[in-house]
């Protein structure tokens, strides 16, 4: 019998040989299409070897089939492709970390619609200075955390206009993580952020942002007002909703599982280089149509697998 991963009745097997080649870098993210398809947000492996991190460097994003063969790359070169996100149409959002972007695709990886300037970091509380995701609320409005280089939530409409901005704090994450003086104060109160590292939309338009230095999850409505938050989260990288509504949060904690309303559920996931197990750290996450859960881990190559259900 399989070996089995997860709490009472949250449990999942790892699929065997899945991917089914090498990734060729950091799978920092990965998120699936209406036809199983993975589309894989990578770093690549630096020129003399070594990790990719959250600098700019070179990625791109990796399609894989649902059996885990290639599928295709997409010719488009991005920086340091940090969070991958799918809507209801197939169309797939990158948020780079190294460009400063967003950018909107077809399934093909043919660019729709770029948000922020390649290359060039916003202005203090302005789009973008190393965001960390994006997703779209129920009316198609695009909601995106701006996470590394500053502590903002900005809400565009879905032709990219933008229409607010909330939150701040000073980002003294990418300052320790520089190496440089630490000119700020980790901002604490609510309704501001120390490294919002991901977002989530939920169909009532309630939306969660994962505040991963503060340990916890904020949640307001789209226009950016303060509903609540959630505490003791453990770091929390990404959320994954399955079909029930649970939130699969993948961080510090390994795989945490949570009810929206804050009460956990339980935590799973041992560090080791055994399949199910975690060589690095897990980073980006994804539930697809049949429940099952891909995982990608930072700070080490090769990590990505997929668990199914049982």
């Amino acid at each position: 019998m399989a070996r089995r991963f997860g709490v009472d009745r949250f449990q999942f097997e790892v699929v065997p040989d899945w991917p089914k080649q090498a990734i060729g870098g950091v799978a920092a993210s990965v998120a699936c299409d209406s036809r199983g398809r993975a589309y894989v947000g990578v770093r690549n492996i630096p020129p003399g070897g070594g990790v990719g991190s959250i600098l700019p460097g070179q990625g791109r994003v990796v399609v894989l089939n649902p059996d885990g063969s290639l599928y295709g790359d997409w010719d488009f070169k991005f920086s340091s492709p940090h969070a991958v996100w799918v809507n209801q149409h197939d169309e797939v959002f990158v948020a780079d970390t190294g460009l400063h972007t967003i950018t909107r695709h077809a399934p093909s990886g043919e660019v729709l619609l770029t948000l922020g300037t390649p290359g060039i970091p916003g202005a203090p509380g302005k789009p973008f200075n190393m965001p960390t995701a994006a997703v779209q609320t129920p009316d198609g409005d695009i909601i995106v955390s701006d996470g590394y280089g500053q502590n903002w939530i900005h809400r565009f409409s879905a032709r990219g206009e933008l229409i607010r901005s909330w939150g701040g704090g000073d980002p003294v994450f990418i300052q320790r993580f520089r190496g440089e003086a630490v000119t700020g104060v980790t901002a604490t109160e609510p309704g501001r952020f120390n490294l919002p590292h991901d977002v989530h939309v939920s169909a009532d338009g309630t939306v969660f942002v994962m505040d991963r230095e503060n340990l916890r999850w904020q949640t307001f409505d789209v226009d950016g007002k303060y509903v609540g938050h959630v505490n003791g989260v453990n770091r929390p990288c990404d959320v994954a909703v399955d079909r029930e509504g649970i939130f699969h949060i993948v961080g510090g904690g390994g795989v945490e599982i949570w009810t929206r309303a804050g009460e956990k559920l339980g935590a799973w996931g041992d560090k080791g280089l055994e399949a199910g197990q975690f060589k690095f750290g897990p980073h980006g996450c994804w539930i697809d149509g049949e429940d099952s859960l891909y995982i990608g881990e930072v700070g080490g190559n090769e990590g990505l697998q997929k668990f199914r259900r049982v």
